[in-house]
This record gives structure tokens, sequence and C-alpha cells, in this order.
């Protein structure tokens, strides 16, 4: 196949490595503010996020909830009221986008375009905690919200580490099983190399899907059904999962077709240098008796001083005449 071949065949999880590694980014930068702590520096970094909640129906009438609760239920006061105060103070915004790093919150105008006013400062060990954000860290209105949210939020917490460090380690991983990627084309080893880098790229990148798909959807759970009745809704981003799971996609292709690379396309030329022997049956030529017969000793004949005869039955010989 050549070195042509070779490169052919490395092409291909070239491509899905370094598709891969473009979906772990823009995970990454989601929600994740560049210029201050105002927004994101590009719309597609706004609009990639796990988690938003939306607080721009908030009615702080008490009627309203009442309205809203079963019969059976009771609205608890102190969360009305804490919910009112932080509306009324503007500390309630109408949005808050959750990414890896950090949240995003703003308003929406009578059209209901969404506008970004703040984004908290970029944090390793970033989880969103709605009642430090909403101020209301150990008041009432935090017990009134129940040990279920409680929970949720703790589970996430404790998850929340590991799962950005998964995502570190897969971002790591993509790019150094893209730059191994350029020694495959020379060798199966190199394929090797890069088969093995990408196995551990793509256990991590599984492990961080899977736990920031599970860790949300808890959390869009948990604020459906603490909050809805205060007209507070929750929700995934769609795109943000959409992005990361074809980031996932694209790093198990990339896997299979390294690992073909290791068995196939070898890079060597199939045609190898023929080497034509002589062999005791190819002819020579002699030299002609009519020119002395210098050669008479490799042919086997007298030359023409000798008048002799051939020494073999095919040889020929001059005719002599006997007077």
């Amino acid at each position: 196949m050549g070195k042509v071949g070779r490169f052919a065949c490395i092409l291909t999880p070239m491509l899905l490595t370094l598709a891969s590694l473009i979906c772990i980014v823009l995970v990454v930068i989601g929600q994740t503010p560049w210029k201050g702590n105002n927004a994101p520096s590009t719309a597609l970094g706004r609009d990639l996020y796990f988690f938003k909640a939306d607080t721009s129906g908030f009615n702080a009438d008490p009627q309203n909830v009442i309205d809203h609760l079963p019969d059976s239920v009771k609205p608890d006061t102190d969360l009305v009221k804490a919910l009112q105060g932080a509306a009324s103070s503007k500390e309630l915004k109408d949005f808050y986008q959750v990414g890896l790093w950090s949240y995003c919150e703003g308003d929406k105008d009578k059209d209901g375009k969404e506008t970004i006013t703040h984004c908290s400062s970029r944090k390793f060990s970033f989880w969103f905690d709605p009642f430090s954000v909403w101020e209301l860290k150990d008041t009432s209105a935090q017990k009134a919200l129940g040990d279920d949210m409680q929970k949720v939020l703790n589970a996430y917490k404790k998850a929340a580490g590991f799962m950005n460090w998964a995502f570190v380690i897969t971002l790591i991983l993509s790019a150094v099983e893209f730059v191994i990627g350029f020694f495959a084309i020379f060798s199966r080893w190199g394929s090797l190399v890069t088969t093995i880098v990408s196995t551990a790229q793509t256990i991590f990148a599984l492990a961080a899907a899977t736990t920031a798909t599970a860790i949300y959807a808890a959390l869009v759970g948990v604020f459906k059904s603490v909050l809805k009745p205060y007209d507070i809704d929750a929700s995934m981003g769609t795109k943000m999962l959409t992005v990361l799971w074809l980031g996932v996609a694209f790093s198990v292709a990339s896997g299979f077709f390294w690992l073909i690379s290791v068995c196939c396309c070898s890079g060597k030329s199939p045609h190898k240098k023929v080497v034509v022997e002589k062999t005791p049956y190819t002819y020579e030529r002699v030299a002609s008796p009519a020119f002395g017969g210098q050669q008479a000793q490799h042919t086997g004949y007298a030359g023409a001083a000798g008048h002799g005869t051939s020494g073999t039955a095919y040889e020929p010989f001059r005719q002599q005449q006997h007077v």
C-alpha cells in the first residue's frame, strides 16, 4: 500500500480525534467569561450550559403560590417571603445558566430576549448552589425547601469534583492523542501507542459525560418538584449535551479506527525487487573461428589453426579434404 495508503488509513481516526477534541473544548468554555466577569465572549459560549433555572415567571403574590399547590399542601410563607425579598432587591435574576467552571445570570425583556448581565469567576471545584446565589443560605427558606433538594445538592457538590477532573483529563488526553497520532503515519507501533491513549481518553470522556448527565438530570428533577409551585422552572441544556455526547461518539469511533490501523495499512510496498539470476543455459557469444579462435579454450573446440572438431555434437567444425 505504501506511505500514501498509510496516510489515508490514518486520516480518518485523526479527523475523528480532532472532532472529539473540539467538542470537549466547546463543553469546557460554555458559560465561561473571558472579558472580566460580564459574559462569555462568543454566542456559542452563551448558549452552551448544563442546567438552566428560569425564575422570570416568579410571582411574589402568595395567592399565586396557593393556586399552584395541591389542596392538601399549604404554601411555605418563609420561602415566599425570602423569594419576595430577593425579587424586590433584584437579587433574583430572570435566569441562571450553569456551565462547568462558572454560572451566568441575566434578565429578560418584554419580548423574551435574554441578556447575560454577570458571570461568576471561574473556579475549578465549581458547583451551583442556589441558596448562596439567592442569599438564602442558612435561612428558614432553605429548610422550607425540604431534605430532598438538600440531598441532591450535596450529591451534586461531591460529584462535581470528580466530574471536573474527568473533563480536564479528557481534554489533555484528547490533545495528546491528536499529537501522537502523527507518529502513527510512519509505523504500526505509533498506532498502538495512539490506540492506548485513545482508549484512556474514551473511558474518561464516558465517565465525564455520564456523570454530568446524571447530576444535572437529578438537579432539574428536584427543582421542578420543589420550586414549580413558585413558577420557577428548570431545564437541561440540550445543546451542551448534544456537543458532549457527540464528542464521546467521535472518541469511540476514533479508537476503533486507531485499532484497525494497528492491524492493517503497514505502509510497506507489496512489490518486492526481483533479482534476475543467470541460469546455466544462458546463451553466451563465442568467438568465431574466422577470427583466429581466441576463445577456443572457453568454447570447447579448436580454432582454425588446428582444424579441430567440435567438443560437442552441436558445435560447428571445419571439414578437411583428403588428397
